[in-house]
């Protein structure tokens, strides 16, 4: 009896697929990523967290190929959260989808140790490019964000110079992000682990370098660039 042929392999079939950890405080979110990400032949959702000390504790054993991170979350500042896990797991590749303008935030999460920053409105095909690309070892950033980055570069020009905003350190950033969000100074020193002094420095440095005469000053012009953000896609 004449035997009958196997079929040929499927090359894709040999790819070992590529582990994603998701890193979102909104389960309907993680929900659509995993169900996209899942579809793929060459990357799976390895594990889930809400927040990241729960990303932590997934980290502590076995490791992924990529941490896929939103920038907004409950208990820690998405920039302190980068950069506390490059330190720790340098060999993890970071790329962070946010709601925010990357105008304002891409060349921070660079700067903090991400490999790339896509906006949430972007789309699933460019996610997924944006994924790949990382996990090839290169930045990935929109077309605009890559032309206004080289063009920094090439200019000489130093890199935050769009905005009084861009120019505040990243520690200043999150004291400026936090009170915009109505918290106290004991509020933000909790959350920062800064002593309650430290981050009364902070309000004075964002006074003098945003133009601002007082705090109420300070605290109106927060509020309103965080409700803005907030009303973004």
């Amino acid at each position: 009896m004449k035997k009958r042929a196997l079929p040929a392999p499927d090359p894709a079939a040999a790819v070992p697929r590529r582990r994603i950890l998701l890193v979102d405080d909104h389960p309907f979110m993680r929900a659509g990523l995993r169900q996209l990400i899942d579809r793929q032949p060459d990357m799976a959702v390895w594990a889930e967290a809400g927040n990241p000390a729960e990303a932590f504790r997934h980290l502590a054993g076995e490791q992924p190929d990529l941490v896929l991170t939103d920038l907004t979350m409950p208990g820690r500042s998405g920039l302190e959260f980068i950069k506390d896990l490059r330190a720790a797991h340098p060999d993890v590749a970071v790329l962070v989808i946010s709601m925010h303008d990357e105008g304002v935030y891409a060349e921070r999460v660079l700067r903090a140790g991400a490999r790339g920053y896509i906006m949430k409105e972007a789309g699933g095909e460019n996610l997924l490019a944006a994924i790949r690309q990382v996990l090839r070892g290169e930045v990935s950033v929109s077309q605009r964000m890559s032309a206004r980055i080289l063009d920094a570069l090439s200019s000489g020009r130093p890199r935050g110079s769009h905005s009084p905003i861009e120019r505040l350190t990243d520690r200043e950033f999150e004291v400026f992000q936090l009170i915009g969000q109505g918290k106290s100074t004991r509020d933000i020193a909790v959350q920062l682990h800064l002593s309650p002094k430290t981050v009364d420095v902070h309000r004075s440095h964002l006074k003098e370098k945003l133009g601002l005469r007082d705090t109420t000053a300070l605290i109106r012009h927060a509020v309103r660039w965080v409700e803005t953000q907030q009303l973004d896609p």
